[in-house]
């Protein structure tokens, strides 16, 4: 159940709205359901609805003309109260009681006291109703209404339970403002598949992710195509800014502006200029051991993006807030920057999954140190190398990076659920979906060469491999032979990393203990990515040119099983010999 509070000043035009036929002939059959009194004229039941309308609009703004100036301007409240998609169709009795739980709670009109102010609840749907109050008591003081639209969410919260409806999230007055019904009204007149203000609050964050100066966040706006407005102090420097969209104007043909503080939290000049000092870009650094002619600079920096992500996942499975919580806000700047960056096959779900993950990136709880520098470099170095082109090892390292991120998102859940954040946690298992979604875009068709060079393996070269894989994997990960065959990525990439001058038992034994594989859709492709990129593998199979070599080799005491399997993974996948490598001493 979710209520949506709003003021205003025309009790009159409020009630037309609201028994009118609505802006898209959606209202039927409206009437009361509820009122101050249990008396109040009601327009939809009365053959002449205007003169009951005037009546009902009076006897609303009663206590209003009584007070005179002490009256508030904006004095009419209105609550809208719909309950979610799936639940049971309530009776005119039901939203009656809840129309006077809400009243209740939110101080409008105190179950017991005389002088609460006068309200009423009109129904025009099967699945809301709208309350209408005047903010004038019976003694012509105004209300305590302090926080009312908490109080509203906590009864909705009840109300749910008491009535046996699906059960929402609790909010925690962190998240960002909703766009208004005239705001989507007017998306929809225009034919904009999303309201201004979603618009503006993407450009925006967008912009500051991986931003390394003020100037650079404005520039990177106005290069987005979105009008920017300084707010400037007598001494000249910038106290806030505004942001508008080319056309958007209201119905005076004025541009519509939106404070940045207005599109979010956290989204206020003083709060980027906060994120910009604490967590400073740093340049990029390369890949541990890459061959820089090999890779191109996108796919670089998705490599160093990912090393830093999988760190990132450690800090928050430590449960520690100090260090948890500024991860959050940097992996949310990661994923915008992935997300304006991604090939096409990617792009609209790595965008929904970072429009989602952006709830989850503020909370109460606060960092004791904000360092988001590796994270904010790693966004910066992604946006600066530009889009990638979907294949190759452009778009491996897509795959790579969006299968850590699944991981990472997932441990933001964890964490939050934790501590109670209920829409947090459910923002960051939504982005892990949508993750999900594209990392199976991205990873169809490296996984398939994977899948087919693993299966081109000898037989012996194979049945080794997948002997290591029983000896450090849990039986129920592998799987081999038949028509159940899930390993063959794995095997393929264990050659390729023994060919590369790994021992494959030792480097599979490092990425498994690297961090928790239970919460991985598919360990098997998990386990792949993160052998591909610690043994600077090329994350496309078919990018065969670059064969960087181990940064170290593991020491170990060769017994006959690895000397045989060193001699062997010296095969090059489906050849009988590699006349250009020698052997390793037995």
């Amino acid at each position: 159940m979710v209520p949506d509070i709003g003021r205003g000043s025309r009790t009159h035009g409020l009630l037309v709205y609201l028994y009118g036929p609505g802006r898209r002939e959606e209202h039927t059959d409206a009437h009361l359901v509820g009122s101050w009194d249990g008396f109040a004229p009601d327009p939809g039941r009365d053959p002449d609805p205007k003169v009951t309308l005037a009546r009902l609009t009076a006897a609303l703004d009663l206590r209003v003309k009584q007070a005179g100036d002490r009256a508030p301007a904006k004095h009419v409240w209105h609550c809208s109260v719909r309950t979610a998609p799936g639940d049971r169709r309530l009776d005119d009795e039901e939203w009656n009681a809840v129309a006077q739980r809400i009243v209740h709670a939110t101080g409008i009109a105190p179950a017991g006291d005389p002088d609460g102010c006068r309200w009423i609840a009109a129904r025009h749907a099967e699945d809301h109703i709208h309350i209408v109050a005047t903010l004038v008591r019976g003694d012509l003081r105004n209300p305590r209404l302090n926080y009312d639209f908490n109080k509203a969410q906590a009864e909705c919260r009840r109300i749910e339970k008491d009535m046996g409806l699906r059960r929402l999230n609790a909010g925690d007055g962190t998240a960002a403002k909703n766009p208004s019904s005239a705001e989507r009204f007017k998306a929809e007149r225009t034919g904009r598949p999303e309201t201004s203000r979603e618009t503006l609050r993407e450009a925006v964050r967008r912009a500051v992710a991986g931003a390394d100066s003020e100037e650079e966040f404005f520039t990177r706006l106005r290069e987005a195509g979105v009008r920017v407005r300084l707010r400037h102090a007598p001494s000249g420097d910038a106290l806030g800014y505004n942001v508008a969209l080319p056309g958007d104007r209201n119905r005076d043909g004025d541009s519509v502006w939106y404070p940045g503080s207005k599109l979010g939290p956290d989204l206020s000049l003083p709060k980027i200029r906060l994120r910009l000092t604490d967590g400073a870009a740093e340049p990029s650094a390369p890949a541990v051991g890459a061959d820089r002619t090999n890779w191109s600079p996108p796919a670089r920096q998705r490599r160093n993006a990912t090393v830093i992500a999988e760190r990132s996942a450690t800090l928050l499975e430590r449960d520690e807030d100090g260090e948890a919580a500024p991860q959050l806000v940097g992996v949310g700047e990661l994923l915008d920057a992935v997300a304006q960056t991604s090939p096409a096959t990617t792009r609209t779900e790595l965008a929904a999954a970072a429009r989602a993950f952006e709830r989850a990136t503020r909370s109460h709880v606060r960092a004791e140190r904000a360092d988001t520098r590796a994270l904010r470099s790693a966004a910066r170095g992604i946006v600066q190398a530009g889009g990638a082109l979907g294949r190759g090892e452009d778009g491996g390292t897509t795959a790579m990076l969006v299968s850590t991120l699944v991981l990472v998102t997932l441990a933001a859940a964890r964490w939050h659920s934790a501590r109670g954040h209920a829409q947090q946690a459910h923002a960051a298992r939504q982005a892990a979906a949508h993750l999900r979604t594209a990392y199976r875009q991205a990873a169809a068709t490296p996984m398939r060469m994977l899948h087919d060079q693993g299966r081109a393996l000898p037989d012996a070269q194979r049945l080794m491999h997948e002997a290591t894989l029983r000896a450090v994997l849990p039986e129920n990960v592998v799987r081999t032979g038949g028509t159940e065959a899930r390993t063959d990525a794995l095997v393929a990439t264990l050659a390729q990393a023994e060919r590369a001058g790994h021992d494959s038992e030792a480097l599979l034994r490092q990425a498994v203990d690297m961090r928790e594989l239970d919460s991985a859709d598919d360990v098997n492709d998990v386990l792949v990515w993160r052998l591909r990129r610690i043994a600077q593998l090329p994350a496309h199979p078919g990018d065969g040119a670059h064969r960087p070599q181990a940064a170290t080799r593991q020491a170990t005491t060769p017994s006959s099983r690895t000397s045989e399997r060193n001699a062997t993974a010296a095969v090059p996948l489906g050849t009988a010999q590699d006349p250009n490598r020698r052997s390793p001493r037995r």
